[in-house]
């Protein structure tokens, strides 16, 4: 029999058409797998490529509310995914501290500034947030955009930042690197540097993160997108401990009392499940390196029963982007394994094991948008079949 919960009201779900996504967050049971796609407002799209040779470069569409709106709604448009993700960059963080971020067609984000001795560790601080006041104008216009005529919103909007480590990659490195080279020649030969960064990036992040939330973002994220390039010996140190410190920062309810729930994800972040299982956040993001099963029993926590609260993380993830490059026949075979490598769908109330369909990184821009369709389409409906008794399953036949 299916016992899927249906959730009583409350601020964090009630106000949405579709909650699935936050439901899912916070380990409830939902009727389906919800999904949704890092970078799923990008340059696979046409309409993206075509909003933003309006917007005459890549920060012109970056730093505009109205543009920012327009390229975050579009993939709503073509796709039933259960959850808008702001459109934005990580790199707007250490932009607003004054290392001068630019985008060279070809090249790739490049700072004029980069941090690379102790004069420069001593010229870095917490910005004024209001040099980022753009991100926050998108993210209420984003809110108003996915407002519906009855006043609730279509599906939950989720903000976003690098972590500390990440973000101090591309300071030190001054853009985009192969081998982390200056980042780790720092790392290893003034690591009282490094963490002098990492605790600004840290309390930069959450600053910045409460910042959306306050303007509206129902979820956020932390991107470690870089923390797998650390040996074993530096993660903690180096990346774990300071996305822990932004963490601690965050606000946990909105303006009228909705929980916020925190992703962390990081790419590479296999190794360290078990650590990362005391970070204080409620969902993992994990790479297509990763077994879901494997991730489920090591983290995914134990049932547990109405209004009772324990550990566990729910989990997001993690079908390898470069499978949308196959056949769609095979696309929904792959969505297929990866659904049913995470095991039996919570169908209980109370809190349990839950999973997040997501890419195990960001889509590629060449990536045909048909066959985005295939795999959400696959996502739903295997998703809706495995919470089917096998009563209901025969009757479908």
């Amino acid at each position: 029999m299916n016992t899927t919960h249906t959730l009583s009201p409350n601020p964090t779900f009630s106000g949405l058409h579709n909650p699935t996504f936050l439901q899912a967050c916070l380990r409830h049971a939902t009727p389906y797998t919800p999904l949704w796609l890092m970078r799923q407002a990008g340059r696979y799209l046409p309409e993206y490529c075509a909003t933003r040779a309006k917007a005459g470069s890549f920060m012109g569409l970056a730093t505009n509310p109205d543009y920012a709106t327009e390229v975050t709604l579009q993939p709503l448009e073509r796709y039933p995914l259960d959850a808008a993700i702001l459109f934005s960059d990580i790199l707007t963080v250490p932009d607003a501290m004054g290392l001068g971020l630019s985008f060279t067609q070809g090249e790739g984000p490049r700072f004029a500034r980069p941090v690379r001795n102790e004069a420069d560790v001593d010229r870095l601080a917490v910005p004024d947030m209001h040099k980022l006041r753009y991100v926050f104008d998108a993210v209420a216009s984003i809110r108003r955009a996915l407002t519906q005529a009855d006043g609730r919103g279509r599906v939950p909007l989720i903000g976003f930042s690098g972590s500390p480590w990440t973000l101090a990659c591309y300071m030190v490195e001054g853009g985009g690197s192969d081998d982390y080279r200056l980042i780790k020649t720092m790392l290893y030969s003034r690591p009282d540097l490094m963490h002098r960064i990492l605790l600004i990036n840290a309390d930069t992040v959450a600053a910045y993160l409460n910042a959306q939330i306050d303007a509206g973002a129902q979820a956020v994220m932390v991107f470690d997108s870089w923390g797998g390039v650390l040996a074993d010996s530096a993660f903690q140190s180096f990346s774990l401990d300071y996305t822990a410190r932004v963490l601690g920062q965050l606000k946990r309810f909105g303006a009228k009392g909705e929980t916020i729930p925190r992703i962390v994800f990081t790419k590479g972040g296999g190794l360290w499940l078990p650590e990362m299982a005391a970070l204080d956040c409620d969902v993992l993001g994990l790479d297509w390196t990763v077994n879901l099963g494997v991730a489920r029993a090591l983290v995914g926590g134990i049932e547990y029963a109405p209004g009772a609260s324990g550990p566990g993380k729910a989990l997001q993830g993690n079908i390898d982007p470069n499978v949308l490059f196959a056949p769609p026949a095979q696309i929904v075979t792959e969505a297929q394994r990866v659904l049913d490598s995470f095991g039996a769908p919570y169908q209980r109330s109370g809190t349990g094991p839950t999973h997040i369909f997501n890419l195990g990184h960001g889509i590629s821009q060449y990536t045909p948008p048909d066959h985005v369709a295939a795999l959400v389409e696959a996502v739903h409906s295997h998703s809706r079949r495995m919470r089917q008794s096998p009563l209901e399953m025969a009757s479908t036949i």
